[in-house]
């Protein structure tokens, strides 16, 4: 049922600025919101709720970066009736306050995104390496680090970074549940969900670590898809890029403000 998905993801990139629920988006592909749930996490990975998160929190990246508004209406407009709460949230996901990634990507700052080296665990730490084999041309370092989510988003747990395709090494990587994710910008055609240079993509998990141990895993690196929820953490040499923020939303919308939102996807459970 993978066309309900995508249809779904249509939906949520075309009214992420609308009061989004579970029920609004089953309603948009004619089916229960149970059946849908499972189909939709199945086909991307994410619960809609995750998903729809991260497009309002992109849209928020490209409009801090393109537009003037200020960024209590930029929450407004990707659907927070909160400030406060936009804020924490952009800052947690992306590493970088939304003011601060505004002056970045406006040529204020001379600063560039950096991803902090992760803190040292105590306890046993297991390594992970393998080779990342890229379909596509990479235009930027590629990007490789473990992360607590299916989402590009947060402080990694271990993160390293390569010049093009090849052999990788993630070093003191504490036991748990971890998603591995490598980015690159890709020199590829844009396609019906993306803009400027899309992204090369690649993602292996949940993988359960152990400590002390060393495993091997090998990534297959390609361009992104409908598929995939938008990569939010800012990456070194990647993003903020003025004109290729990535994934937007097919069809432009009025610049009339949205009304009051609730948010009910935000706080699914989404583990």
């Amino acid at each position: 049922m993978e066309h309900l998905a995508q249809r779904a993801v249509i939906t949520i990139r075309e009214r992420f600025h609308e009061p989004l629920g579970l029920d609004d988006l089953a309603r948009s592909v004619m089916v229960s919101k149970f059946y849908f749930l499972r189909v939709f996490r199945r086909i991307t990975g994410v619960t809609p709720g995750r998903f729809l998160s991260a497009v309002r929190l992109h849209e928020a990246k490209r409009l801090l970066a393109e537009s003037r508004l200020n960024v209590a209406d930029v929450s407004a407009q990707v659907c927070y009736s909160s400030t406060g709460t936009f804020s924490r949230r952009f800052t947690a996901s992306v590493g970088i306050s939304p003011t601060h990634y505004r002056r970045i990507a406006q040529g204020e700052c001379s600063e560039q995104p950096r991803v902090l080296p992760p803190v040292a665990p105590a306890g046993p730490v297991s390594s992970v390496s393998g080779s990342a084999h890229v379909l596509g041309t990479p235009l930027s370092p590629l990007c490789i680090g473990a992360f607590d989510s299916p989402v590009v988003q947060g402080q990694p747990a271990a993160w390293c970074m390569l010049d093009g395709p090849g052999t990788f090494s993630l070093n003191n990587v504490p036991p748990g549940v971890w998603y591995l994710h490598a980015v690159a910008l890709g020199d590829h055609t844009a396609n019906a969900f993306t803009s400027g240079h899309p992204l090369l993509v690649g993602i292996v998990g949940p993988v359960q670590i152990t400590g002390g141990t060393h495993v091997r895993l090998d990534m297959a690196v390609q361009p992104e898809d409908w598929t995939r929820p938008p990569v939010l953490l800012a990456l070194p040499g990647l993003d903020p890029l003025p004109g290729s923020a990535g994934p937007r939303p097919l069809r432009r919308r009025s610049a009339a403000f949205p009304p009051a939102c609730r948010t009910p996807l935000d706080d699914l459970v989404i583990a």
